[in-house]
């Protein structure tokens, strides 16, 4: 352990040497630092993107100059074509790139509607570039797939290749569904009967154990097990449930919910069966081949079980990081380009746009995570009602998100940071254990949200919910009540204004330098749930009005909560637990304690942990990154050179305190401080007590040419940085914005004998390490606040 020298060694001045936390400190904490060769990296973001980016890149190298289009497959006019644009539009190219743009005056060049597979291709690309201009050929082209469905026979409800070939199979008829599918997201009404022809005969060709084949009675492949889940979710989705229901323009709640065994014995088969690196139990056949036929095809079909189920897992997989490291571990070094086995994929432009579908669809960054608890029917009581919120947000924030549930039984507090919003909702008791309750805490002191509602009127009785969820959070939080939220919150506006007539009474705890839980003690699931595209315009003026109220409100809160910034999905969030007394302290390593005041003095506890989590990034320094809070007369107080200081409201030391820092600082210790979100009332009473621990020092200004904001200290060049100030409501259409200012950095100091003691930031660093960007957080940006930290520990460690 790193320490200040003890009492005994003063000499001299009676004062003895002040430990400068010399360079030599800094020297053996590199020297110190772990030379063991690491473990094989897992997958990252940046190697994802790299991928798709080079795999955009030969795609477009293979387009046709002449025709806009790409060499075609045999008997599939325009299919081909489809598919590479689909991939290259998900993959992020904008309908307004000339690639893209060539691409679709190919395609609406064709003539009409001949094979499934190319014109399902053809309608998913119209419907994902330009809806609107496109309106009648989606349209032409849903008809003609309704049209040739099955209408009679063993196979009743399928699609074959076309209307005159093929007798009907599990590959075209999903690929029908699909289209169909995303033709009715854009205001294309298909009927009912089409939608019922599927469904059954989906739920006729499963097998008993739950898997499907190319064909009824065929053997089962990974491939037409995904085909089947996800062809049952999206028919029996379009029919519609009685969780939620209008009769006679009332909107009913807690309905019957449906029976989706089927969907769950199929999700059991593949979790079994799972795999990455071949289509599972694929034999020989049209379907099937040597291992790894169809492969990719296999998980194109994955990355929309895994999206349409909301699972992270499939089975004990995540199959998203699985696939992602395989298929960037395979992809071709010079060209880019993936190539498979078997007829089809063989062919490098259908591997590509197939890989590059997995890897763009699947990253999807998570928006909100639906807490499974309790009682199946419970926790889930309207299950569409978080799908078809995320599909609201989508259109609102012009971005493709996904949702994911969490079940409270396996999750780690890892686990549960990976949504940034958590959803509880429900009618009875909460029967939560104690450690999942203190994860509950945990994943809100770390940043995550909660957002929780009582499925109440309407149909609901949500008494013994409201009761529990209100217990729960006195019991985790006792020191923030839940408030009623007043009309200027920005949960009233962040995304959308409410209509007054629909308004529903919300509650918020505030922790983590924001309303860190919303609590709705009225139905908001219900009323998502009536949002699908196919039904709203059936219903009558008011309850549209409803629905949309409750859409904005769902939209208004995961806007504010997550400031519309989301992490990347392959961002593996690490948790900080508080240190223990019998763990502290590996010999050689640099700790970092917090000190412990009334005026908010852990009311960011991730904050710390997250700069020094940086600081060892950028330095390769052997530093503790462990939460430890210390009282300022804490024995201890000694063992340690820096500390860190924050909190947002008045507070006072005790004199036995004031003496301890005092004594600390001569010793040769630093302190580190900054007010949580600019807190005035902070800023004074830090200014006032450091007066009284130092008689005849005071904080001033550190000028903007000091060394401290260059790279003298191995660290950034910080002369200019970007300042945030929320705007008043009214101010900017988007309630979102923030003044970014860029200026010169205000820091203030105590000078000690020749050395900065301690540096105070007025402007808030916390916040901005913490979570993302609070609106109602003056201070630093991220990017800055983190270098300012890391230039301010460079600086205690070398001076």
């Amino acid at each position: 352990m790193l320490a200040l020298p003890p009492r005994s060694r003063r000499t001299g001045n009676g004062l003895g040497p002040i430990l400068r936390v010399p360079v030599l400190l800094l020297v053996l904490l590199l020297v110190l630092a772990p030379t063991a060769r690491p473990a094989a990296a897992e997958i990252t973001a940046e190697q994802v993107r790299k991928s798709i980016e080079t795999g955009v890149a030969y795609l477009l190298k293979q387009q046709t100059k002449t025709t806009g289009g790409w060499a075609e497959h045999p008997g599939q006019p325009g299919g081909l074509t489809s598919l590479c644009t689909l991939a290259l539009l998900h993959a992020g190219l904008p309908p307004e790139d000339p690639a893209v743009q060539r691409a679709l005056a190919y395609l609406r060049s064709l003539g009409n509607p001949e094979m499934t597979y190319a014109t399902s291709l053809q309608t998913m690309v119209f419907c994902l570039a330009e809806p609107e201009k496109d309106r009648l050929l989606i349209s032409r082209n849903a008809r003609w797939l309704e049209s040739i469905q099955i209408a009679a026979g063993e196979r009743k409800g399928a699609w074959g290749y076309s209307a005159q070939e093929g007798n009907g199979d599990n590959s075209n008829a999903q690929f029908a569904l699909l289209a169909l599918y995303e033709a009715e997201q854009t205001g294309v009404e298909i009927s009912d009967q089409t939608w019922r022809l599927a469904l059954n005969y989906w739920r006729d060709c499963q097998h008993p154990d739950g898997s499907w084949g190319y064909y009824k009675g065929f053997p089962a492949s990974g491939s037409m097990t995904c085909a089947g889940i996800a062809s049952m979710i999206i028919a029996s989705g379009q029919l519609g449930g009685e969780a939620a229901r209008v009769e006679d323009g009332t909107v009913r709640c807690c309905g019957q919910q449906e029976d989706d065994s089927d969907i769950q014995r199929g999700l059991i088969w593949l979790g079994k069966k799972f795999s990455v690196s071949s289509n599972p139990s694929v034999l020989a056949g049209r379907d099937g081949g040597a291992s790894g036929t169809w492969l990719l095809y296999y998980l194109y079909g994955v990355e929309r079980v895994g999206r349409m189920t909301g699972s992270r897992f499939i089975g004990r997989h995540d199959w998203y990081r699985e696939g992602a490291e395989m298929l960037v571990s395979k992809q071709d070094d010079l060209t880019g380009y993936w190539k498979g086995v078997g007829h089809g994929e063989n062919n490098p432009l259908v591997a590509t746009s197939l890989a590059l579908l997995f890897l763009s669809k699947g990253r999807r960054p998570v928006v909100i995570s639906k807490l499974k608890h309790g009682d199946e029917s419970d926790w889930d009581r309207h299950p569409q009602g978080v799908q078809h919120l995320t599909r609201f947000v989508e259109t609102e924030w012009r971005r493709e998100l996904s949702w994911q549930t969490v079940d409270v039984q396996a999750a780690t507090v890892e686990d549960l940071l990976e949504t940034p919003v958590l959803l509880l909702s429900g009618q009875q008791l909460l029967n939560l254990t104690r450690q999942q309750r203190e994860n509950l805490r945990e994943y809100v002191n770390q940043g995550g949200f909660i957002f929780a509602e009582a499925c109440d009127g309407r149909g609901c009785n949500g008494r013994l919910f409201d009761q529990a969820f209100r217990e729960l959070m006195r019991e985790l939080f006792p020191d923030a009540p839940l408030r009623l939220l007043p009309p200027d919150h920005p949960v009233w506006y962040a995304q959308r204004k409410v209509d007054p007539r629909f308004l529903r009474p919300l509650y918020g705890m505030d922790a983590c330098c924001r309303t860190s839980v919303v609590y709705c003690p009225e139905t908001l699931s219900c009323f998502w749930e009536l949002a699908s595209t196919r039904q709203l315009p059936k219903y009558p003026a008011e309850v549209r009005d409803e629905i949309q109220a409750c859409l904005n409100i769902g939209a208004n809160v995961l806007a504010y909560a997550t400031n519309r910034q989301l992490k990347d999905k392959l961002d593996r969030p690490q948790a900080a637990y508080s240190e223990g007394v019998e763990d502290r302290a590996a010999r050689g390593q640099l700790y970092v304690p917090k000190l412990s005041h009334s005026g908010g003095g852990d009311d960011a506890p991730q904050a710390l942990v997250n700069l020094l989590n940086l600081f060892r990034q950028q330095s390769a320094a052997r530093v503790a990154a462990q939460r430890l809070l210390l009282e300022p007369d804490d024995p201890r107080l000694f063992e340690y050179p820096l500390l860190f200081m924050h909190g947002r409201r008045d507070f006072r030391f005790t004199p036995s305190q004031r003496k301890a820092l005092g004594e600390f600082i001569e010793r040769g210790g630093f302190v580190f401080a900054d007010a949580i979100c600019a807190s005035p009332q902070f800023a004074q009473a830090f200014r006032r007590e450091w007066e009284a621990i130092l008689p005849g020092h005071k904080l001033v200004r550190i000028p903007p040419d000091d060394p401290l904001f260059t790279r003298a200290y191995r660290g950034y060049d910080v002369g200019q940085v970007t300042l945030r100030d929320p705007k008043l409501r009214g101010e900017s259409d988007d309630p979102l914005e923030a003044r970014l200012t860029k200026t010169t950095p205000w820091l203030e100091a105590i000078e000690y004998e020749g050395r900065y003691a301690v540096i105070f930031s007025p402007y808030d660093i916390s916040c901005a390490l913490e979570n993302l960007a609070s609106l109602e957080c003056k201070g630093y940006v991220r990017d800055d606040a983190a270098r300012l930290g890391i230039n301010i520990l460079l600086y205690a460690l070398t001076r």
